[in-house]
This record gives C-alpha cells, sequence and structure tokens, in this order.
C-alpha cells in the first residue's frame, strides 16, 4: 500500500509525494467507507512518464504546507525515568495482577506523601 500527497488543480489533482504506507496507515477502512477499488490502486506501479507530470514545488506550495507533529500531546505531569531495585517476591505480585500494573503502583507509591 502506498500513500500519496497531492494538490487540487482546477478539476485534477497533481500528485507531489508517493510513498511506503507505515504500519498504522496499513489498516485498511471498509470499502463503504473508502469508495474506491483498493486492489486496482495497490497493484499500480508509478511509471517513468508519470513522474514527469508531477508539478515542480514552488514556495507557494510550501508556504501553504502545514507541518505536523505525530506524537503524543506533552503532559502536565512527565514520568521521569529510575532505576529501583524491589524483591523478585514483590515485582511477581504486582505483575500478577495484570495489565497495568507499573501504572497501579506508581499511582499507589502517589498516595504514600
Amino acid at each position: 500500500m502506498v500513500v500519496v500527497g497531492y494538490v487540487p488543480r482546477g478539476s485534477s489533482r497533481h500528485i507531489f509525494s508517493m510513498r511506503k504506507a507505515n504500519g498504522r496507515e496499513q489498516e485498511r477502512p471498509s470499502r463503504r467507507t473508502l469508495k474506491s477499488d483498493l486492489a486496482r490502486v495497490d497493484a499500480h506501479m508509478v511509471r517513468a512518464k508519470e513522474y514527469r507530470e508531477l508539478p515542480e514545488l514552488t514556495t507557494e506550495m510550501l508556504a501553504r504546507a502545514k507541518v505536523k507533529k505525530g506524537g503524543r500531546p506533552r503532559s502536565a505531569n512527565p514520568r521521569k525515568l529510575i532505576t529501583l531495585r524491589l524483591p523478585e517476591d514483590v515485582i511477581a505480585r504486582w505483575r500478577a495482577t495484570g495489565p497495568g500494573w507499573q501504572t497501579r503502583m506508581a499511582q499507589r507509591l502517589s498516595k504514600t506523601r
């Protein structure tokens, strides 16, 4: 699967970027919501003549571009990485409580103030 970037020009679209999709983008939406023939799109191989059709990037195009920074928003209370040595049986009991045990341990420790 590829991700295509394009700019609308009149009634047509001009491609300015093509790359392989990342893992998150690989998750396909349903055909009903996408309304596209994904098999045909996936089977398409970009040819040299298609690259010649691509417009050169202008300063105007770059000025209209929006930079999206990925990742999570900054936390108001960020965590700090430390090393803590605990007895094995203590860790085993916390792990036995299931996923999220480290968060629950941090909550319990924050109550001891």
